[in-house]
């Protein structure tokens, strides 16, 4: 952004800042006259409402907090589609009070100071009873009378604040979310409660086994402790016992087996000896397991469910309106309310909502994210449209055709479905050593028993439960599952959203890594891969293309800035072939071999072979003429990213082998894959394929799939592991396993290498816990495990497993 000096009071320069957010002012924006000055239209809008409501405490708070300068991002949309019935009924509820309720994800939220602006909404805008604002996820929570106001004059007032506003299309499954964490807060919260209180009990049966207690004290904190760990032991750990019952009837053991076992074994002699008067109680340390490894898995739950909520707050932002034009007129409504034979209208930069035939105007359509061709397609009336393209060059009319599930996109995502519910699911590490510690722990408890059986008789059962009881994995049992969640934790902080500790495991190994080439490999957007020819020229060039919106227009034009040597003149359009204008009086044509051909330009000789060079590498060639005779030919493509070799060659070195599976032209897939020296790949591809070959490839071996398309979508499913990359489409981000919210390669290398980093901590963990365990054994079969021990050694286990869990450097 430029500066503009100004003079201070003692004459130094200055730089103008904005009025609303601080940022320099765009010399050409500064006005000499005006109070106030504004880097932007956004910021202009958002300065005027904040004044005009009264809200000016908003700029104290913002200094006192000392939040980043950020420009205002108003739309200045209507968002008239939020009135719409069909928009309501999907998003909307009521509350009992008679009012309606939405939730919108607002862009731009930054700081406590956006908290206070938005929440402030009621004091604007009649109707509106709160506007709660959630700053971690930018959802804001609006309740209002329909009767008194309409949503569309909540969202448009958001919007001049700088606040853009988004549907956001997760409630229920929030909702069912929250009521699962709140009944499984509540199981931890008693759990706690009864292992507290018990713990209390413990120390003082502790204190009269060493100094001595009367009887009926000692009777009646066993008979407490046994009535306080019934909740526990028979609700709270309920969760075990179904994962163990499950796990027996598939006869896959699991972790919840040998947890079931120790806590059943413990509490069962414990309330034996209760009622006999003689012999050890663990209730204290049983309960105190059940509390762990609750709290263990609630937090494994929480930091997977956060970073698949992350890529699902990505999902607001995906288009959810079209236009309608009936009887002449055109308003906004949502997809949803679209049907078989209604006209849309597509303006420059829309996305396609419905697959439909165009019915009027010409334009090109950019189809990257269905195929993963970079190179816009030219439509006129009568071409086929898919819903998920986007409209580039101009304004044309669609007749629907198919909507939904029926769409081209539709049939995809049932793939995706498909695909994920073929999946194999991933037995981690701890499971495949919990059926071998299932059976170690019982032939073991059972040896003891009967060694015991001939030393002393009288204890031998004493002594085979306290094996039982304390080789009960609770660190086992914690050690992948905290790993997991900080490593989790980890990568988020560095833009990478991992849906579950399955992913990373499998990343830890060896495989195929298949990359999509378009936004993958590549930048995914056209540019000036090769120049041959007039250097001089190539400004005129970008002055001409300028007056153009289309794609090959705004690769052949950026970088170059207006000057007086490149001012060009009398430009002309040509739609879909190219330009011509005038440069110093001198005629200039632009465009594609063919109109150049048609306009009398002789190509020939090295131009020809510049040309045919383009075609062959799947570049495009455009032709630059000056007074008649070619002077220059410019070939255009998508660049691969700086990254990429790099970033590949760490691929390898991590013993993973490197594929290219793209649906864009085999030529440009040759070429992208002959620079970055990959010997295996295929393009033109079309997304069933892609998910046919990812399938295939994945039943002998495993297979890592990263693309951005929807056209990837169902291969990231039928992949081991799919990897959604940074500015992915929406199914996309449904079907990965991990999304990247930075872009370039070197995010996909940090997260195999993260991978490993976190199954060696794992390891590092395990080993604790069978260290734990081969000591604890070792006292019960040597009948030294006194149930004091027995409270100290499990807790100091587990707490070992923590620390060393989030201390450890993953990501």
């Amino acid at each position: 952004m430029s500066e503009t000096p100004a003079r201070g009071a003692g004459g130094a320069a200055a730089e103008t800042a904005c009025s609303h957010c601080g940022l320099p002012v765009p010399a050409g924006l500064v006005e000499p006259a005006a109070e106030h000055q504004f880097c932007c239209s956004g910021c202009r809008v958002a300065y005027q409402v904040i004044r005009g409501a009264g809200l000016e405490q908003y700029y104290a708070i913002r200094e006192r907090v000392d939040a980043p300068s950020r420009p205002a991002l108003g739309s200045g949309r209507r968002y008239q589609e939020l009135d719409d019935p069909a928009f309501l009924e999907l998003y909307a509820r009521a509350t009992p009070a008679g009012l309606a309720t939405i939730e919108l994800y607002l862009e731009g939220v930054h700081c406590a100071a956006c908290l206070w602006l938005v929440e402030r909404t009621p004091m604007v805008v009649p109707g509106v009873a709160s506007c709660r604002l959630d700053i971690g996820r930018s959802l804001a929570t609006v309740i209002w009378d329909p009767a008194a106001t309409q949503l569309s004059e909540v969202a448009a007032f958001l919007d001049s604040l700088g606040y853009p506003a988004h549907p956001y299309q997760g409630v229920e499954r929030r909702d069912l979310e929250r009521r699962s964490d709140r009944a499984f807060l509540i199981r931890i919260a008693v759990a706690g409660a009864v292992a507290g209180n018990i713990m209390l009990l413990a120390f003082a049966l502790y204190g009269g086994a060493f100094h001595g207690i009367e009887a009926e004290f000692s009777r009646l904190f066993r008979w407490a402790s046994l009535l306080l760990s019934l909740p526990s032991v028979l609700w709270c750990a309920g969760v075990f016992y179904r994962g163990a019952w499950g796990s027996l009837r598939t006869r896959t053991i699991h972790m919840d087996v040998p947890i079931s076992v120790g806590i059943l074994a413990g509490f069962s002699w414990g309330a034996a000896n209760t009622v006999r008067g003689s012999g050890e109680v663990y209730f204290d340390s049983v309960t105190a397991l059940v509390f762990l490894l609750l709290v263990g898995r609630f937090v494994q739950r929480r930091q997977q469910r956060s970073a698949a909520r992350a890529t699902e707050l990505l999902f607001s932002l995906a288009p959810s309106t079209a236009r309608l034009v009936e009887g002449g007129a055109v308003r906004e409504v949502p997809v949803a309310a679209l049907r078989p034979g209604a006209v849309v209208e597509l303006r420059a930069g829309d996305s396609v909502p419905a697959d439909g035939v165009v019915i009027e105007g010409s334009s090109t359509l950019d189809l990257s994210l269905l195929t993963g061709e970079v190179r816009p397609v030219e439509v006129a009336p009568g071409s086929p449209a898919h819903a998920g393209t986007v409209n580039l060059a101009s304004r044309i009319l669609l007749e629907v055709r198919s909507t939904g599930e029926d769409t081209r996109v539709g049939r995809l995502l049932r793939l995706i479905e498909e695909s994920a519910r073929r999946r194999a699911p991933v037995v981690q590490l701890a499971d495949r050593i919990s059926g071998w510690f299932v059976g170690a722990v019982l032939a073991l408890a059972l040896a003891t028993l009967l060694i015991w059986l001939r030393l002393d008789p009288v204890r031998a059962v004493d002594h085979a439960v306290a094996l039982l009881i304390v080789s009960c994995p609770c660190a086992l049992g914690l050690a992948t599952p905290l790993a997991v969640a900080a490593a989790i934790g980890h990568a988020a902080r560095r833009g990478i959203l991992i849906k579950g500790g399955d992913a990373l495991e499998l990343l830890a190994r060896r495989g195929r890594m298949v990359l999509d080439k378009t936004g993958t490999l590549t930048e995914g957007r056209l540019s000036v891969v090769r120049w041959t020819g007039d250097e001089g020229l190539r400004p005129v060039v970008a002055a001409i293309e300028a007056h153009s919106s289309h794609p090959v227009a705004i690769a052949l034009a950026a970088g170059s800035s207006l000057t007086k040597e490149n001012a060009v003149a009398d430009v002309v359009s040509h739609p879909g072939r190219g330009m011509t204008a005038s440069w110093n009086g001198r005629p200039v044509l632009v465009g594609s071999p063919g109109f150049a051909t048609g306009m009398g330009v002789e190509i020939g000789g090295a131009w020809q072979e510049a040309i045919e060079a383009a075609v062959a590498d799947g570049l495009t060639p455009v032709v630059a003429a000056l007074d008649g005779r070619v002077a220059a030919v410019a070939a255009l493509g998508d660049p691969i990213r700086s990254d990429a070799r790099r970033t590949l060659d760490r691929i390898r070195r991590m013993g993973w082998t490197v594929e290219v599976l793209s649906g864009d032209h085999p030529g440009s897939v040759a070429t992208v894959m002959r620079q970055l020296g990959i010997e295996r790949g295929r393009g033109g591809a079309d997304p069933e394929t892609k998910a046919e070959l990812v399938r295939e490839a994945g039943a002998t071996r495993l297979v890592a799939m990263a693309g951005d398309g929807i056209n990837d979508a169902a291969a990231l499913a039928a992949a081991s592991v799919g990897i959604g990359v940074h500015g992915g489409a929406e199914a996309t981000l449904a079907a990965a396993d991990v999304y990247l919210a930075r872009p370039g390669l070197a995010p996909i290398a940090e997260l195999l290498e993260g991978s490993r980093r976190t199954m060696r901590v794992i390891r590092r963990n395990l080993a604790f816990s069978l260290l734990y365990n081969a000591a604890a054994v070792s006292l019960a079969v040597a009948g030294v495990m006194h149930p004091a021990l027995a409270a100290v050694l499990m807790p100091a286990s587990s707490i070992t497993v923590v620390l060393s869990s989030y201390r450890a450097r993953t990501f």
